[in-house]
């Protein structure tokens, strides 16, 4: 079941007399990227990640582990642990890009099979539908709140579908922005990363100062004390917010191939990365932690939500600043994070329909339809369902796809063969069963106990049972992303083994 093959050169191509343009199961921007083409440098990843880190959901990613009891120290360790955790599978993954200039959905033909693919494309590709909908929701009302402080009387207007109709535009406007530059290609977006991910630096720095001159110093959130302490207490916070954590990013450690394929070579996609998303996922939840602390100096109450802060100048300048820093943020990290990757994927459903511009186009309009602003109203549904389960399920899918090209195929594949039917990924019909096999135990063990707490009332405070959809399972669901990714790994690994053995 393994390629035994010397090993290729450090980056491989297919020429035009070899690459199958004609197969069903090739498009243009599946095809891998010519070596001439790859020219990602370091600075581009470095700016990829601090352009994707700095936005308002990862900013209240710190407020969320303090508001389960930690204290700012154990909160920022906490992210920090998750990010140097999870960049080692982007890291894996992100290995067969700049090698073979393949994005993400056609290395996991590899293991899952040419059709079966799609499987594991589609798993993501709705996850990242999901995001991109609630992102463009997120960065639509901020819009809303800083041009309302601008325009009286801007929130007062008439109401459509229960929110007033200028937000629906917010939102509308947004959207069109989005679309409009992935439109034009991975190129723009590149170019666009480069000087949003400075911009957005800037603007939280600016936004730290500003709050620090009008505290005169941060203060009493710095030294408020741990709820949960060092002890048991702390642990049953810790790994549920760890994983949570681990979760926010484990999307971009499936589909990272999508970005490293441009890369001028594995240097430049480990060096960047490295010091693109663990410092600054950790300096920015530092920077959050800091300017709440100094939003309850100033105000008397902890203000987490960067908009809302800085809603509160009355300085126009200061509003224009903070409302196209949101805006180039959101849409920084809202296009890298969440169109990229289904429109690839929609792609690889059906290359000669859908290519990355339609892709783009069907994740736009699937953001809309999942009605982002519901599943952003209950913060049980948005907590424990999206960063818990799909957590879990996308570890599982990273733990095949690693055991695939490191353990199995040590890294060696033939392009080729991964775009047309009876090649060596071709197995049953298009379909690896080892792989489908080892998805559904991993997804088993890492959802299949997923359960809900009961808030201060005694309410179940979340979409899932109390004692577990499997309650035999329980006590695993605290650690989905790593279960899943370490018994997908063991179970497809073992399986191609015994596969050999029978050959």
């Amino acid at each position: 079941m393994t390629d035994i093959a010397p090993p290729p050169r450090p980056a491989v191509e297919l020429t035009a007399d070899t690459y199958p343009a004609d197969s069903r199961y090739a498009n243009d921007d599946l095809r891998p990227v010519p070596l001439a083409e790859r020219r990602w440098t370091t600075y581009n990843f470095v700016a990829l990640w601090i352009g994707m880190a700095h936005c308002i959901p990862s900013w209240t990613l710190a407020s969320g582990l303090v508001a389960l009891g930690m204290d700012w120290k154990q909160a920022v360790l906490t992210i920090a642990l998750a990010n140097v955790i999870v960049l080692v599978p982007m890291l894996l993954t992100g290995h067969a890009g700049p090698k073979y200039g393949i994005p993400f959905p056609v290395l996991a033909r590899a293991s899952f099979g040419v059709r079966g693919a799609n499987l594991p494309a589609m798993v993501r590709a709705a996850v990242a539908c999901c995001w991109f909908g609630i992102q463009t929701w997120i960065g639509g009302q901020g819009i809303f709140v800083l041009l309302g402080k601008l325009f009286g009387g801007w929130a007062d207007a008439g109401r459509v579908g229960g929110y007033p109709w200028t937000l629906w535009l917010c939102f509308a406007v947004f959207w069109v922005l989005e679309l409009a530059i992935i439109y034009r290609g991975m190129d723009t977006l590149r170019r666009f990363e480069n000087w949003a991910a400075p911009f957005v630096l800037v603007g939280a720095l600016v936004l730290l100062l500003w709050i620090a001159n009008k505290a005169g110093g941060f203060g009493p959130l710095l030294h408020e004390p741990s709820k949960v302490g060092w002890g048991p207490d702390f642990w049953k916070v810790f790994f549920p917010g760890l994983m949570g954590m681990i979760g926010f990013w484990s999307t971009l450690s499936l589909n990272i191939p999508d970005f490293t394929r441009f890369g001028k070579g594995q240097k430049a996609q480990v060096i960047g990365q490295t010091l693109g998303l663990p410092t600054t996922m950790t300096v920015f939840a530092l920077m959050s932690v800091l300017v709440t602390a100094g939003s309850e100096k100033v105000y008397g109450v902890a203000i987490w939500d960067p908009v809302a802060l800085a809603g509160r100048t009355d300085n126009v300048f200061g509003l224009l600043f903070a409302l196209v820093t949101v805006f180039v943020a959101t849409i920084s990290v809202n296009i890298a994070a969440n169109v990229v990757s289904p429109a690839y994927d929609l792609a690889n459903l059906a290359p000669k329909v859908i290519n990355f511009r339609t892709g783009a186009l069907i994740t736009g309009v699937v953001g809309v339809l999942v009605m982002p602003w519901k599943l952003t109203s209950t913060p049980e549904l948005y907590i424990f369902t999206w960063l818990g389960v799909v957590g879990g399920l996308l570890g599982t899918v990273a733990g095949i796809l690693i055991a695939d090209y490191w353990i199995v195929r040590r890294t060696v594949l033939h392009l080729s063969d991964l775009y047309v039917e009876g090649g060596r990924y071709w197995y049953t019909g298009g379909w690896n069963w080892r792989a489908v096999a080892a998805f559904a135990v991993g997804g088993v063990l890492a959802v299949g106990g997923s359960y809900s707490t009961l808030d201060a009332k005694g309410d179940k405070a979340g979409p899932f049972p109390v004692d577990g959809i499997v309650p035999f399972l329980k006590p695993l669901a605290d650690y989905g992303w790593a279960v899943g990714l370490g018994a997908s790994l063991l179970v497809y690994t073992a399986l191609m083994a015994a596969g050999r053995r029978r050959v």
